[in-house]
């Protein structure tokens, strides 16, 4: 553990962001001292094809002994269905497995190590008796087959928070993934039924995600929302321009409506340099990975670990963290030290920052913000206090 946060430290001193010396010591009684909630993880990706949690195979970003190392207190686990599943009228069949994976393949697989909790109390509790609380967060909207029922059945699983779309337009909410696609039926934001949807979400005291929509989509939700909602894995467009991260008055808005924006790792993100270098990069690794997969039947989640790796062996572009910080930085000035919370996007992409690599690393940002003069009651906010805050009036708006 030293020797990684010594490693931390004289990157960010490269990076120009220290300001002044942190000792390993309070970096750990200050991290020790949050209660780190992540909104956003993969790894279900990987479970329900037969990853086990539990081993230390170190591939890809998550496993137990990893989540330990890390800090993690509570991790929303993303019960993620890809668009290629509304072919078919399978995204409700889907759904249902990648719910089951959470609840059979990790919690009640490893009931020493995790417990499913369904609210900020069962969260709490749960950090109380040093268990991991997994929680479940739905990624596309498209899930639920343009049902009120299949929603509230969710619900009735565990899950408490849906994105409204994925990289796709569905069929009541325009994403930020095919806006330009001229091929798509788009609604410019939500529909009438979309927004009968975030009401009844708020009825539920389900927390409302606006991360992959478009913007459109996201003034939608914000009017409609009765609750504040939240981005569960995005950063901010003013540094990386991407239609995936938010604008400043999208960010300043949500905030006003006591939202929270869970800043997202991954380094096309948050590395405007990372995305100008990318077509170039890109090309390369595309070649690489032509000659390492043929004759092979890669699943999606197998790929982008091997992408991950070939990346690092070829020295290609890279996000750092002090990216993630500017990104935390940014929010901060704009909207204060309330609107900012953690939604590392681990083992759904295949690209993370050099010092964030996995999800044993959250010590380094620790010490990170540190030097930056971020005090320890700042950090406990950004690493779950914020969200905690938002999940709380979710709960208390619902059955209204």
């Amino acid at each position: 553990m030293r020797t990684r946060l010594l490693l931390a430290a004289v990157t960010a001193m490269l990076a120009g962001g220290q300001t002044k010396t942190v000792t390993d010591a309070e970096v750990m009684r200050v991290h020790r001292s949050t209660l780190l909630i992540d909104t956003h993880n993969d790894v279900p990706s990987r479970t329900v094809e037969g990853f086990d949690i539990g081993s230390r195979t170190g591939t890809g970003h998550t496993d137990i002994g990893r989540l330990k190392e890390g800090g993690v207190g509570a991790q929303f686990f993303a019960v993620y269905v890809a668009a290629s599943y509304v072919n078919g009228n399978r995204s409700a069949n889907r759904t249902l497995q990648m719910i089951d994976t959470v609840r059979h393949d990790i919690v009640d697989r490893y009931p020493n190590d995790f417990v499913l909790a369904t609210s900020a109390k069962d969260i709490e509790e749960a950090h109380r008796k040093g268990k991991i609380a997994a929680l479940m967060g739905i990624e596309g909207g498209h899930a639920i087959e343009d049902s009120l029922r299949l929603l509230r059945d969710y619900y009735d699983l565990g899950v408490r928070y849906m994105t409204l779309t994925h990289s796709n337009t569905n069929n009541w909410a325009d994403s930020s993934g095919d806006v330009t696609d001229a091929q798509v039926k788009h609604h410019d934001g939500l529909t009438d039924f979309g927004k009968q949807v975030v009401r009844e979400m708020n009825r539920l005291g389900m927390m409302v995600d606006i991360s992959h929509v478009a913007d459109k989509t996201f003034w939608d939700a914000l009017e409609a929302s009765k609750a504040p909602i939240f981005a569960s894995h995005s950063s901010c467009r003013a540094l990386t321009s991407h239609a995936r991260n938010m604008t400043d008055d999208m960010i300043m808005a949500l905030a006003k409506k006591g939202g929270v924006v869970q800043v997202n790792f991954y380094c096309g993100f948050i590395s405007q340099k990372f995305r100008d270098n990318d077509a170039a990069d890109t090309k390369a690794l595309d070649a690489r990975m032509a000659q390492e997969t043929a004759g092979k039947n890669l699943s999606e989640p197998d790929r982008q670990i091997l992408s991950e790796k070939l990346r690092k062996e070829m020295g290609l572009s890279r996000a750092t963290l002090a990216d993630v910080v500017d990104h935390i930085d940014h929010i901060r000035k704009i909207a204060g030290i309330d609107a900012i919370g953690l939604g590392g996007d681990f083992d759904g992409v295949s690209c993370t920052p050099i010092g964030l690599d996995d999800v044993s690393k959250y010590p380094n940002l620790t010490r990170v913000l540190l030097e930056k003069g971020y005090s320890a009651e700042d950090i406990r906010k950004i690493y779950g206090g914020n969200f905690l805050r938002v999940m709380r009036a979710v709960e208390a708006a619902a059955g209204k």
